[in-house]
């Protein structure tokens, strides 16, 4: 089934500021609760659904990338969809939104500290980012880097539970395990992290030396990033679950990864196509001529017509880099520059001498030029 327009799903206008993103999403959001739907079956998917569309109308760069592209763009970017497991993880990611209001904590909402900008619980790991400078072979091949940095990781001594020797987290007697404590603000009733326990739900009575409880330590770890053919500067791509360790086994972060692309000795890129300038002679140009040029994947011979101008631009089919999202091939486009020889002397200079006396009929373009500046002078008298 097609995915609905974000901002239908929101009830916004694409004009829509910032402000007014979040306010519909809140108000959205506490409206097709399930807890206040329980009768509904339908509301934990439209909750889903308008927690996707603010989570891409939220972030300026998505946005951006939505509004000229839509979610075939998003796609094409590398940006994943967005996936919640249930309707917590939504309101932890989010919790910024409904903090410093009367819904703060509500329904077992509330804000955190990672790395997702203030997006994720507490007990997950923050979010990571490293940047990779591509080559454009490695643009139209596509490439696989590996990424070796210092991050947390599950503690091994033990097993990421934070108890000693394994053992695993007591629930917090303060909350009963539920990480919150309900206050009643009058007529609603409100949920808060819990004093005891952090908005954990758990406590460990005898932590684990190596990680003071946490389960997690700081080490190094290898990655691999699987690059795909056609990404463009400026490409973020996520890699799940391989940034931070949560703590005591939580979700963990994100990786993402930046992408810049080298300036090409040869090439510049035009999006799918790319586009080299080709130096030749009067001769090659008069006369016409077979010349070898580099190529993204090698080189290939140019056929270069008689009377070819300066500037012309001839095409290589399917030699350019291939489209992000697998529709094609672009093309190498050559541009012809004639090149005007620095020093004339000797038998050069008279066969020049003897080319200027021949070639005003060889040269329409530069007659009629003069013809109209004739008469254009002649117009003024």
């Amino acid at each position: 089934m097609a995915k609905r327009d974000y901002y239908e799903v929101l009830g916004l206008a694409r004009g829509a500021s910032s402000d007014e993103i979040k306010k519909a999403y809140r108000k959205l959001a506490l409206q097709y609760h399930p807890d206040k739907n329980p009768d509904d079956p339908s509301a934990e998917e439209k909750f889903k659904e308008i927690a996707e569309a603010y989570e891409v109308l939220s972030d300026d760069e998505r946005r951006q990338l939505y509004d000229t592209h839509g979610h075939e763009g998003l796609k094409a970017r590398g940006y994943s969809e967005p996936s919640f497991g249930s309707v917590d993880e939504i309101f932890s990611q989010f919790g910024d939104v409904f903090e410093g209001s009367l819904f703060d904590g509500l329904f077992g909402g509330g804000g955190g500290g990672g790395g997702g900008g203030g997006r994720r619980s507490r007990r997950s790991g923050s979010d990571l980012a490293v940047e990779f400078e591509l080559t454009l072979e490695e643009v139209a091949e596509g490439a696989s880097r590996p990424v070796e940095m210092r991050r947390q990781v599950p503690c091994d001594g033990c097993s990421a539970t934070g108890g000693k020797d394994g053992a695993t987290p007591k629930s917090c007697a303060t909350c009963g395990g539920h990480g919150q404590v309900e206050m009643r603000q009058g007529f609603f009733s409100v949920r808060r992290p819990c004093p005891k326990c952090g908005g954990e739900g758990q406590m460990v009575s005898d932590p684990c030396v190596k990680c003071n409880g946490e389960g997690r330590v700081f080490g190094r770890r290898e990655v691999k990033v699987e690059i795909p053919p056609g990404v463009h500067a400026g490409t973020r791509l996520r890699v799940h679950a391989e940034g931070d360790a949560g703590i005591r086994g939580s979700r963990a972060g994100d990786l993402y990864c930046r992408l810049r692309v080298k300036p090409h000795a040869f090439f510049e890129r035009l999006d799918d196509d790319v586009l080299c300038e080709v130096p030749i002679t009067f001769s090659d140009a008069a006369l016409g001529t077979k010349l070898d040029v580099p190529t993204i994947r090698g080189k290939a011979t140019v056929t270069i017509p008689a009377g070819t101008q300066s500037g012309e631009v001839l095409r290589l089919r399917g030699q350019g880099l291939p489209s992000l999202d697998g529709r094609g091939v672009g093309n190498q486009l050559v541009r012809v520059i004639v090149e005007t020889p620095k020093t004339v002397n000797g038998q050069l200079r008279e066969m020049f001498e003897q080319l200027r006396e021949m070639e005003p009929d060889a040269y329409p373009g530069k007659t009629g030029f003069f013809d109209r500046l004739k008469e254009h002078f002649r117009s003024k008298l």
